[in-house]
């Protein structure tokens, strides 16, 4: 890199967003091909059911309909896309069918596909389809099909579809010593991303080239392609991947739907472009889910305060098949649940139990915010049932910055950090003993406050490689190809200013292009914090290329020897000799004129770079809240909220602050009002949002956000990632500073989401049995 920068720290503002504003950004539904047709998809009504006979007599009469299809048509030509199995686990391969065949397994599977010349044919058509249905007993409730209330798959008598282990140290010993042992059970309820765009994809298939285009809201092209290639049997190289703009993701655009799987074989069998743009019920039901888990955790202690061991028994419920990411965060949730101390004893266990609900995946956080939340809330129960203070208990154990790299007992190595420093500067930021004494004073009103302090410590950098491209137009105009995708991130600022830093140039002199595999260079994508760290690494390898180019061509045009050339603010100069400079508009101008070239040098100047992590990274922050809990209503008023994350370097501020806002907001939709629910028949009764509840602008509190940089030693830029601390960070801190509050009334724990007419029910619940 140069020496100085320029570019990387500021808070540029998003480049992107023009578009945006003026309604200029194209999504998937704007895309129109000549002679396209629409696809809907039939889906099961049913939790589980055996799958009869599919008769499409009727539908097919109607006007503009071209086809009906079901698994039967697409047995020979389509297989599923088997599941990731993470280090040390073993997972049952029931990969989640492109139409269902035999059974149905949760409300919302597609059982067929009706094609038709417009959108409002096809789902005319398609509730023309009579499906025959014999219902089967379902199971929603993870422990009960544990017990075998309902067999979902043949090859799972238990319903375990994972499982995996793993202990550190002498869990075991450290229990049997232990002066105080804490012990508690959680729920935390599965979630919907809901994104503002639903999934859709365009395909369109050239017989003269063999080439299938997809146009796709995903969160990158790569994995689609991948997946594409491997469910049609068909070379990568002969599909060809587009993600235009993309209204929102949140982690549930990152497995392939097999819907998008069923359009691409049916727009190559039909030989005409074919269109599926779902609804908001049809994302809610068919679209993946996250979190899910249920837990049971101890805590043990000695008589100073200091945790000895962690042990956990964690159920993940899995839903009815897995898709290729579905095993990944309850793994996540059991490796993190040290959290940011130096525990030295850890036992935990993961079972991922089938059921008749839709399969869970990756949604923002991904396990992490699970695992913050099940440490944080024993720590706070360990203080309680200790008498020590929550933020001291917190400082006598967290890992000292001299002890990293840390290596937990479940084998995770933490890159660096500075826990305590974070932790002491949240409370400087929420009064923590200011906090403390008003909360006396309400207490001694009869009011109910309470005041929560949260750590968390993320695993980023998932796929621990990534690439891009760099090239620089004889004008001078640079252009940057990264394999990392946005979906809201801000990828086209961001990545700019690492590029116009490395070679000191205006930002305006950048363009970033992205999510075409035709263009970008093979990567990865967007997802689990890995962007910057990764992506943006690999980009400063593309850089440096381009820097020993330009310096080789700065030193032919100036008479001098590479090693003697020195970069400025849009020139390359002479070391000594200021005066004797090149423009980089003028190199860029040179690397295309052989003849101004140094001899054996070709033309052009481009570059593309791979950068590979060692090891994930791990960023981590302190999260407070204080609050006020209106006892006759139930209503919780959040009066005090402060972040304080350390993701290494930070690129852009403003971005970055974003993020964490962005986080907090749906963190907080987690602890107050979303629950993904399912009937015992395995009906969704939160299917709608008049049902599932979101967080609106109003609910959203003021923040207080700030950084601290702890560089990662294991990466050029020093970066972390950030796009999910929020949600990590915020509901354990919230649930910690609601639990607070009820303490007086001797609640111990009340799950998520802390409604308010949960919290009036326990409210008033908690005064009966404090006058018995």
């Amino acid at each position: 890199m140069s020496g100085s920068t320029r570019w990387i720290g500021r808070p540029v503002r998003r480049r992107e967003d023009r578009r945006f504003i003026r309604g200029e950004a194209r999504y998937v539904a704007d895309i129109v091909l000549p002679r396209m047709a629409e696809v809907a998809f039939i889906r099961s009504p049913h939790g589980h059911a055996l799958l009869g006979a599919v008769d499409a007599t009727r539908a097919l009469t109607l006007p503009g309909v071209l086809g009906v299809f079901t698994a039967v048509d697409l047995a020979d030509r389509l297989r599923p896309v088997p599941p990731n199995v993470p280090e040390g686990a073993t997972v049952v391969p029931v990969p989640h069918p492109p139409l269902a065949t035999g059974r149905v397994r949760y409300v919302g599977e597609p059982v067929a596909a009706v094609v038709a010349e417009t959108a409002a044919a096809a789902a005319d058509a398609a509730e023309q389809v009579v499906v025959e249905y014999t219902p089967l007993p379902a199971v929603t409730n993870p422990r009960a099909a544990l017990r075998g209330a309902s067999r979902l798959h043949d090859e799972a008598p238990d319903n375990v579809i994972l499982r995996w282990s793993r202990s550190g140290g002498n869990t075991a010993a450290a229990f049997a010593g232990a002066a105080t042992v804490v012990r508690q059970s959680f729920h935390i309820p599965r979630l919907a991303a809901a994104p503002i765009e639903g999934r859709g994809a365009v395909a369109a298939h050239d017989p003269g080239t063999d080439l299938l285009t997809v146009w796709c809201s995903m969160q990158d092209p790569h994995r689609p392609r991948h997946q594409l290639s491997r469910m049609l049997g068909r070379p990568d190289d002969h599909i060809r991947v587009i993600v235009p703009d993309v209204g929102g993701a949140f982690g549930s655009k990152g497995a392939l739907p097999v819907e998008m799987a069923v359009l691409a074989d049916l727009a190559i069998r039909l030989g005409r472009p074919l269109r599926w743009i779902e609804g908001r019920r049809d994302n809610l039901l068919g679209s993946y889910q996250g979190r899910g888990i249920d837990a049971e955790m101890e805590l043990a202690l000695d008589r100073a305060g200091h945790i000895l061991a962690v042990r956990a028994r964690l159920i993940a419920d899995l839903g009815a098949y897995l898709f290729q990411a579905t095993p990944v965060p309850p793994v996540t949730t059991a490796m993190l649940l040290v959290g940011a101390y130096a525990i030295p004893h850890a036992s935990v266990e993961v079972l991922g139990v089938a059921t008749n609900k839709v399969p869970t995946g990756p949604y923002r956080g991904a396990g992490r915010p699970e695992a913050a939340y099940l440490i944080e809330r024993m720590v706070d129960l360990a203080a309680r049932e200790t008498g020590i203070d929550p933020v001291e208990l917190r400082r006598r154990n967290t890992i000292p910055p001299d002890r990293f790299p840390y290596t937990t007992p479940l084998g995770f190595t933490y890159d660096s950090g500075n826990y305590a420093a974070a932790l002491d500067r949240v409370c400087e930021v929420i009064d923590y003993g200011g906090a403390r004494a008003e909360q006396e004073q309400a207490r001694a009103a009869g009011r109910l406050r309470g005041v929560g302090i949260a750590l968390y410590v993320e695993r980023a950098g998932s796929q621990l490689w990534e690439s891009a491209a760099v090239a620089v137009a004889p004008s001078g105009r640079v252009v940057v190809r990264p394999g990392s995708n946005p979906h809201g991130q801000g990828h086209e600022t961001a990545f700019a200013q690492i590029a116009a830093d490395a070679l000191g140039i205006e930002l305006d002199a950048v363009t970033v292009e992205h999510g075409d595999s035709a263009v970008v260079p093979r990567g990865v994508g967007t997802f689990g914090s890995r962007s910057i760290t990764i992506g943006g690494s690999a980009l400063l390898v593309a850089l440096e290329k381009i820097r020993a180019q330009a310096a080789a061509i700065a030193a032919h045009l100036l008479e001098a020897a590479p090693a003697d050339i020195e970069w400025g603010e849009g020139t390359l100069h002479v070391r000594g000799a200021p005066h004797r400079r090149v423009a980089f508009a003028d190199v860029a101008a040179a690397a295309y004129q052989p003849g101004r070239l140094p001899r054996g040098m070709e033309m052009g100047l481009q570059a593309s770079g791979v950068f590979a992590l060692p090891g994930p990274v791990f960023p981590f922050g302190a999260y407070g809240a204080v609050v006020e809990i209106d006892a006759d209503a139930g209503q919780v008023r959040l009066l005090r909220v402060a972040a304080v994350d350390d993701a290494g370097r930070i690129v852009n501020p403003l971005l970055a602050e974003g993020q964490v806002i962005g986080a907090i907001v749906q963190g907080l939709g987690q602890a107050f009002a979303e629950a993904f629910i399912y009937g015992d028949d395995g009906q969704a009764l939160t299917a709608s949002f008049l049902d599932y509840a979101l967080l609106r602008a109003a609910d959203a509190p003021a923040v207080h956000s700030e950084f601290q940089q702890t560089p990662s030693p294991i990466n050029p830029l020093g970066a972390k990632g950030i796009g999910e601390a929020g949600t990590i960070g915020i509901p354990a801190a919230v649930a910690n500073a609601v639990m607070d509050a009820l303490a007086p009334l001797g609640i111990r724990q009340l799950d998520f989401p802390f409604t308010a007419a949960r919290l009036w029910q326990v409210i008033q619940q908690g005064r009966v049995h404090r006058t018995q």
